[in-house]
Order: C-alpha cells, then sequence, then structure tokens
C-alpha cells in the first residue's frame, strides 16, 4: 500500500513540477508545497478536520481554502491541495512535498546532507564539511545540522542514502569489534 501511495504522490509531484517548469516558478512552488506539507504534519488538528468524514467536503474545503492564501499563494499550489481534498488524497501531500524536491533538486543539480555532530559546528568546520561533499558527489550542497551529543565526538553525514560514520562512538565499535576477533 505504501508503494501505491509513493507512486501516486510522485505522479502528482510530476504533473504540478511540469506546470512550475512551464511558468518558471518551479522553485517558488517547491517552498510553498513544502511549507503546506509542514503545515499538515505539524498540525494534529488541521489532519483531523480535514480527514473527519463527519465534516462535509464544503467544510473542509472552507477551512482549506481560508489557510491556502497565507501559506500558499501561487494558484497551482492552491488547486493542487484542493483537488488532493477532494479526492481523499490530501494525507500525500508530505510525500508529494518530498518527491517535487527531489525533482527540484535534480533538475538544480544539488544534493541535500544531513549531517550530526556532538558539538556544534563551526563555520569553518561546516564549509569544509560542505565541499567535501560537493567534491564527493559533484553536486551543490544543502546541507543542514543537528547535535547529537550521543556521537561523543565526530560527526555522521547523510548524504543521498549513503552514511558516513566519523563519530568516535563508531571508532570505539570498530576497534571493540577487532578486539573480539
Amino acid at each position: 500500500m505504501a508503494a501505491l501511495a509513493g507512486s501516486i504522490a510522485r505522479r502528482y509531484a510530476k504533473a504540478i513540477f511540469a506546470i512550475g517548469m512551464e511558468n518558471g516558478l518551479f522553485e517558488l512552488i517547491g517552498r510553498q508545497l513544502g511549507e503546506l506539507a509542514d503545515l499538515w504534519e505539524e498540525s494534529p488538528e488541521l489532519r483531523q478536520t480535514l480527514e473527519n468524514p463527519v465534516f462535509k467536503l464544503a467544510q473542509k474545503r472552507a477551512v482549506l481554502q481560508s489557510l491556502l492564501p497565507r501559506i500558499a499563494p501561487a494558484r497551482s499550489v492552491q488547486s493542487l491541495a484542493l483537488l488532493l481534498l477532494e479526492r481523499g488524497r490530501a494525507a500525500l501531500l508530505p510525500a508529494i512535498a518530498r518527491a517535487y524536491q527531489e525533482m527540484s533538486d535534480a533538475k538544480l543539480e544539488r544534493v541535500r546532507a544531513r549531517v550530526r555532530s556532538a558539538h556544534p559546528l563551526d563555520i569553518a568546520s561546516e564549509t569544509a564539511i560542505r565541499k567535501a561533499i560537493e567534491r564527493w558527489t559533484g553536486k551543490k550542497v544543502v546541507m543542514t545540522t543537528q547535535v547529537d551529543p550521543s556521537l561523543i565526538g565526530g560527526v555522521v553525514a547523510e548524504v543521498a542514502g549513503t552514511v558516513f560514520d566519523g563519530s568516535v562512538v563508531a571508532r570505539l565499535d570498530a576497534m571493540r569489534n577487532r578486539l573480539l576477533n
């Protein structure tokens, strides 16, 4: 079922991406779609209202139409959100936004990286990590950082499904395995 939902989400994302490319607004549409998906994920009240069968479609539509101009002023994003609501597929918004982001990243030749470190990274370290990832991928890097004290030291970078674990915890585990074997 999840694979089917992913396939459906990619089709919606592909369609709205084509509209964005045609209008030269694909980055703007991507941002607004992402903000709408974030709202969906962060607001249980919104999800419950739009998915609750007790409320009529007209009531759900009124709620969504009152929110859309503030979150997603682009007409194509509003149309997509309303279409998803009418077809009972509003829950696909986050998956559509992720698929759209992947298409946008491919178009702009960029890759996303999530870097976790035991302590906050200084600007020089962040720049060095970004440049290393850019050399490895050959693409521009959009990097997010996160502090994870459980790493003890070092960094863990997740890039395009690959994990580079340079943490002290990983080194200690490797040392323990070598000693035990």
